[in-house]
């Protein structure tokens, strides 16, 4: 059986990292509506029974992770997406950000939904940032990262 890439199938495809790429070639966030139509539990009992492990180095199983964060605490949560490659050698999730960032969006925002999140961090290398492909400097980035109300209203959510 041939290797299949699944998370970066589409990082070459010119446009990538486009909305309208993702929507017509990667079902983009169907994942996060049919989430929103699951509670909470179910979203973490299916996560559990996929298998689905961290990119970091340990592997740990993403439902447990999600699982064993208090449901009933009136502190605010927080999802954290550590993208920071400090480890000598790494150069791994750059390539999602910068080739496919709304599968790293949609994924984000199932698991604020999933643990009751308030709010989500990106944790980016400053230096990591340093050339982007396509032309635009970091401004453009996070101000392309920080329009949640188009999207919004894109995805009619």
């Amino acid at each position: 059986m041939a290797y299949e890439p699944v998370l970066t199938k589409h990082v070459g495809a010119p446009n990538a990292y486009t909305l309208d790429f993702y929507m017509k070639n990667q079902r983009g966030y169907e994942g996060l509506r049919k989430a929103l139509a699951l509670t909470p539990n179910d979203i973490i009992e299916q996560v559990k029974a996929s298998g689905l492990r961290g990119r970091g180095g340990a592997g740990f199983p993403t439902g447990l992770k999600w699982q064993f964060v208090l449901k009933d605490t009136p502190k605010p949560k927080y999802i954290c997406c550590n993208a920071d490659e400090s480890e000598p050698g790494t150069f791994k999730d750059h390539v999602l950000m910068e080739r496919n960032p709304h599968l790293l969006i949609e994924g984000c925002a199932i698991s604020c939904y999933a643990i009751a999140a308030d709010v989500n961090v990106g944790n980016l290398r400053a230096d990591g940032v340093a050339g982007d492909p396509r032309g635009r400097d970091r401004e453009g980035v996070q101000s392309r990262l920080s329009r949640k109300e188009h999207l919004r209203q894109r995805l009619r959510l």
